[in-house]
Protein backbone atom coordinates (compact mmCIF):
# COMPACT_ATOMS: atom_id res chain seq x y z
CA UNK A 1 0.00 0.00 0.00
CA UNK A 2 1.33 3.46 -0.79
CA UNK A 3 -0.04 6.68 0.60
CA UNK A 4 1.84 9.23 -1.47
CA UNK A 5 0.42 12.36 0.16
CA UNK A 6 1.83 11.36 3.52
CA UNK A 7 5.08 9.62 2.64
CA UNK A 8 8.21 11.41 3.82
CA UNK A 9 11.73 10.35 3.02
CA UNK A 10 15.31 11.33 3.77
CA UNK A 11 17.03 11.44 7.14
CA UNK A 12 16.52 15.10 8.03
CA UNK A 13 12.88 15.17 6.91
CA UNK A 14 11.99 12.07 8.95
CA UNK A 15 13.92 13.22 12.04
CA UNK A 16 12.24 16.65 11.90
CA UNK A 17 8.82 15.00 11.54
CA UNK A 18 9.42 13.02 14.73
CA UNK A 19 10.78 16.02 16.64
CA UNK A 20 7.87 18.25 15.61
CA UNK A 21 5.44 15.75 17.15
CA UNK A 22 4.01 14.30 13.93
CA UNK A 23 2.50 10.81 14.30
CA UNK A 24 4.58 8.35 12.26
CA UNK A 25 2.55 5.19 11.67
CA UNK A 26 5.32 3.16 10.02
CA UNK A 27 9.04 3.63 9.58
CA UNK A 28 11.08 1.79 6.94
CA UNK A 29 14.86 1.63 7.39
CA UNK A 30 17.50 0.13 5.12
CA UNK A 31 18.49 -3.23 6.61
CA UNK A 32 21.99 -3.11 8.11
CA UNK A 33 22.17 0.69 8.24
CA UNK A 34 23.39 1.70 11.71
CA UNK A 35 25.11 5.07 11.45
CA UNK A 36 24.53 8.06 13.77
CA UNK A 37 21.59 9.75 11.98
CA UNK A 38 19.75 6.40 11.64
CA UNK A 39 20.31 5.70 15.36
CA UNK A 40 18.80 9.13 16.18
CA UNK A 41 15.74 8.32 14.05
CA UNK A 42 15.38 4.91 15.72
CA UNK A 43 15.55 6.51 19.19
CA UNK A 44 12.73 8.91 18.26
CA UNK A 45 10.70 6.06 16.73
CA UNK A 46 11.01 3.99 19.91
CA UNK A 47 9.90 6.96 22.04
CA UNK A 48 6.77 7.27 19.93
CA UNK A 49 6.36 3.47 19.69
CA UNK A 50 6.20 3.63 15.89
CA UNK A 51 6.21 0.35 13.96
CA UNK A 52 9.69 -0.16 12.48
CA UNK A 53 10.44 -2.29 9.42
CA UNK A 54 13.99 -3.12 8.28
CA UNK A 55 13.84 -3.62 4.51
CA UNK A 56 16.00 -4.20 1.46
CA UNK A 57 17.15 -1.35 -0.77
CA UNK A 58 14.76 -2.43 -3.57
CA UNK A 59 11.76 -2.01 -1.26
CA UNK A 60 12.81 1.53 -0.26
CA UNK A 61 13.40 2.43 -3.90
CA UNK A 62 9.86 1.28 -4.75
CA UNK A 63 8.41 3.49 -2.00
CA UNK A 64 10.56 6.50 -2.79
CA UNK A 65 9.14 9.28 -4.95
CA UNK A 66 12.32 11.37 -5.14
CA UNK A 67 14.92 8.60 -5.34
CA UNK A 68 16.72 10.33 -2.44
CA UNK A 69 15.45 8.32 0.53
CA UNK A 70 18.93 8.03 2.19
CA UNK A 71 17.89 4.68 3.66
CA UNK A 72 14.73 5.87 5.41
CA UNK A 73 11.06 6.30 4.47
CA UNK A 74 8.16 7.04 6.85
CA UNK A 75 4.38 6.95 6.55
CA UNK A 76 2.88 9.82 8.46
CA UNK A 77 -0.69 9.76 9.85
CA UNK A 78 -3.02 12.02 7.87
CA UNK A 79 -4.85 12.83 11.09
CA UNK A 80 -3.91 12.93 14.75
CA UNK A 81 -5.16 10.08 16.92
CA UNK A 82 -7.29 10.75 20.00
CA UNK A 83 -7.16 9.39 23.55
CA UNK A 84 -9.76 7.13 25.21
CA UNK A 85 -10.69 10.01 27.51
CA UNK A 86 -11.83 12.03 24.46
CA UNK A 87 -14.40 9.33 23.68
CA UNK A 88 -15.87 9.35 27.20
CA UNK A 89 -15.87 13.14 27.22
CA UNK A 90 -18.02 13.29 24.06
CA UNK A 91 -20.49 10.76 25.53
CA UNK A 92 -20.67 12.79 28.76
CA UNK A 93 -21.19 16.09 26.92
CA UNK A 94 -24.07 14.55 24.99
CA UNK A 95 -25.54 12.99 28.14
CA UNK A 96 -25.46 9.54 26.52
CA UNK A 97 -24.24 6.08 27.55
CA UNK A 98 -20.87 5.49 25.83
CA UNK A 99 -21.13 3.84 22.41
CA UNK A 100 -17.77 2.73 20.99
CA UNK A 101 -16.69 0.82 17.87
CA UNK A 102 -13.64 -1.49 18.17
CA UNK A 103 -12.01 -2.82 15.03
CA UNK A 104 -10.00 -6.03 15.11
CA UNK A 105 -7.41 -5.75 12.30
CA UNK A 106 -9.42 -3.98 9.61
CA UNK A 107 -6.80 -3.72 6.86
CA UNK A 108 -8.74 -2.08 4.01
CA UNK A 109 -8.50 1.74 4.27
CA UNK A 110 -11.82 2.16 2.38
CA UNK A 111 -13.54 -0.04 4.96
CA UNK A 112 -12.00 1.91 7.83
CA UNK A 113 -13.14 5.21 6.32
CA UNK A 114 -16.66 3.89 5.73
CA UNK A 115 -16.82 2.60 9.32
CA UNK A 116 -15.78 5.99 10.74
CA UNK A 117 -18.47 7.64 8.59
CA UNK A 118 -21.19 5.21 9.73
CA UNK A 119 -20.02 5.42 13.36
CA UNK A 120 -20.49 9.18 13.24
CA UNK A 121 -23.96 8.96 11.70
CA UNK A 122 -25.09 6.27 14.16
CA UNK A 123 -24.00 8.45 17.09
CA UNK A 124 -21.00 6.39 18.21
CA UNK A 125 -18.64 8.41 20.41
CA UNK A 126 -15.39 6.96 19.05
CA UNK A 127 -13.57 4.26 17.09
CA UNK A 128 -10.69 2.17 18.46
CA UNK A 129 -8.14 0.51 16.18
CA UNK A 130 -5.08 -1.65 16.97
CA UNK A 131 -1.56 -0.46 16.22
CA UNK A 132 -0.46 -3.56 14.30
CA UNK A 133 -1.85 -5.40 11.25
CA UNK A 134 -4.48 -2.73 10.60
CA UNK A 135 -5.06 0.33 8.44
CA UNK A 136 -4.07 3.63 10.05
CA UNK A 137 -5.42 7.12 9.36
CA UNK A 138 -4.14 7.49 5.81
CA UNK A 139 -5.31 9.91 3.15
CA UNK A 140 -7.55 7.18 1.67
CA UNK A 141 -9.26 6.68 5.04
CA UNK A 142 -9.79 10.41 5.53
CA UNK A 143 -11.41 10.68 2.08
CA UNK A 144 -13.63 7.60 2.59
CA UNK A 145 -14.85 8.98 5.92
CA UNK A 146 -16.48 11.91 4.04
CA UNK A 147 -15.53 14.40 6.75
CA UNK A 148 -16.61 12.24 9.72
CA UNK A 149 -12.97 12.02 10.85
CA UNK A 150 -13.30 15.66 11.97
CA UNK A 151 -15.99 14.76 14.50
CA UNK A 152 -15.46 11.13 15.54
CA UNK A 153 -12.29 10.44 17.54
CA UNK A 154 -10.11 7.52 16.44
CA UNK A 155 -7.95 5.96 19.17
CA UNK A 156 -4.99 3.72 18.35
CA UNK A 157 -4.07 1.13 21.00
CA UNK A 158 -1.24 -1.39 21.36
CA UNK A 159 -3.40 -4.22 22.73
CA UNK A 160 -7.13 -4.54 21.97
CA UNK A 161 -7.81 -7.17 24.65
CA UNK A 162 -6.14 -5.08 27.38
CA UNK A 163 -8.11 -2.03 26.22
CA UNK A 164 -11.35 -4.04 26.36
CA UNK A 165 -10.54 -5.08 29.93
CA UNK A 166 -9.96 -1.43 30.91
CA UNK A 167 -13.23 -0.41 29.26
CA UNK A 168 -15.13 -3.20 31.02
CA UNK A 169 -13.96 -1.75 34.33
CA UNK A 170 -15.63 1.48 33.21
CA UNK A 171 -18.92 -0.30 32.61
CA UNK A 172 -18.76 -1.02 28.87
CA UNK A 173 -20.32 -4.26 27.54
CA UNK A 174 -19.00 -5.71 24.29
CA UNK A 175 -20.88 -7.29 21.42
CA UNK A 176 -19.10 -8.79 18.39
CA UNK A 177 -20.59 -9.67 15.04
CA UNK A 178 -20.08 -13.37 14.33
CA UNK A 179 -22.15 -16.07 12.62
CA UNK A 180 -21.81 -18.35 15.67
CA UNK A 181 -23.89 -16.05 17.87
CA UNK A 182 -27.52 -15.34 18.70
CA UNK A 183 -29.63 -13.31 16.27
CA UNK A 184 -29.00 -9.65 17.14
CA UNK A 185 -32.73 -8.75 17.22
CA UNK A 186 -33.15 -10.99 20.29
CA UNK A 187 -30.47 -9.19 22.31
CA UNK A 188 -30.67 -6.31 24.76
CA UNK A 189 -28.03 -3.92 23.43
CA UNK A 190 -28.95 -0.84 25.46
CA UNK A 191 -26.59 0.90 27.89
CA UNK A 192 -22.82 1.51 27.58
CA UNK A 193 -21.71 -0.65 24.68
CA UNK A 194 -18.84 -1.45 22.36
CA UNK A 195 -19.34 -3.08 18.95
CA UNK A 196 -16.44 -5.29 17.84
CA UNK A 197 -16.00 -5.86 14.11
CA UNK A 198 -13.41 -8.32 12.79
CA UNK A 199 -11.02 -8.56 9.91
CA UNK A 200 -12.45 -8.69 6.36
CA UNK A 201 -11.32 -12.29 5.85
CA UNK A 202 -10.97 -13.96 9.22
CA UNK A 203 -13.52 -12.19 11.41
CA UNK A 204 -12.93 -11.40 15.08
CA UNK A 205 -9.79 -12.95 16.60
CA UNK A 206 -10.19 -15.67 19.23
CA UNK A 207 -8.90 -13.70 22.25
CA UNK A 208 -10.94 -10.63 21.34
CA UNK A 209 -14.07 -12.76 20.85
CA UNK A 210 -13.55 -14.46 24.22
CA UNK A 211 -13.58 -11.01 25.83
CA UNK A 212 -16.95 -10.11 24.30
CA UNK A 213 -20.07 -10.34 26.48
CA UNK A 214 -22.40 -11.02 23.55
CA UNK A 215 -21.92 -12.61 20.13
CA UNK A 216 -24.48 -11.25 17.69
CA UNK A 217 -25.50 -12.98 14.49
CA UNK A 218 -26.72 -10.81 11.62
CA UNK A 219 -29.44 -12.77 9.79
CA UNK A 220 -28.31 -13.79 6.28
CA UNK A 221 -30.86 -14.79 3.64
CA UNK A 222 -28.64 -14.93 0.56
CA UNK A 223 -26.30 -17.42 -1.03
CA UNK A 224 -23.00 -16.10 0.31
CA UNK A 225 -22.01 -16.22 3.95
CA UNK A 226 -20.64 -12.83 4.94
CA UNK A 227 -21.16 -9.08 4.75
CA UNK A 228 -18.47 -6.51 4.06
CA UNK A 229 -16.96 -5.37 7.42
CA UNK A 230 -18.26 -1.79 7.13
CA UNK A 231 -21.77 -2.99 6.20
CA UNK A 232 -21.83 -5.47 9.12
CA UNK A 233 -20.81 -2.64 11.45
CA UNK A 234 -23.59 -0.42 10.05
CA UNK A 235 -26.29 -3.09 10.46
CA UNK A 236 -25.29 -3.79 14.08
CA UNK A 237 -24.83 -0.10 14.91
CA UNK A 238 -28.33 0.75 13.72
CA UNK A 239 -29.86 -2.04 15.80
CA UNK A 240 -28.25 -0.27 18.78
CA UNK A 241 -29.67 3.06 17.53
CA UNK A 242 -33.14 1.48 17.24
CA UNK A 243 -32.97 0.04 20.77
CA UNK A 244 -31.75 3.33 22.22
CA UNK A 245 -34.69 5.15 20.62
CA UNK A 246 -37.34 2.71 21.81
Amino acid sequence: MRYEEFTIEGRNAVLEAFRSGKTIDRLFILDGCQDGPIQSILREAKKQDSIIHFVKKERLSQMSETGKHQGVVAYIAAYEYSELEDVFKIAEEKGEAPFIVLLDNIEDPHNLGAIIRTANLAGAHGVIIPKRRAAGLTATVVKASAGAINYTPVVKVTNLVKTMEELKERGIWFVCADMSGEVMYKMDLKGPIGIVIGNEGEGVGRLVKENCDFVAKIPMKGDIDSLNASVAMGVLAYEIVRQRMS
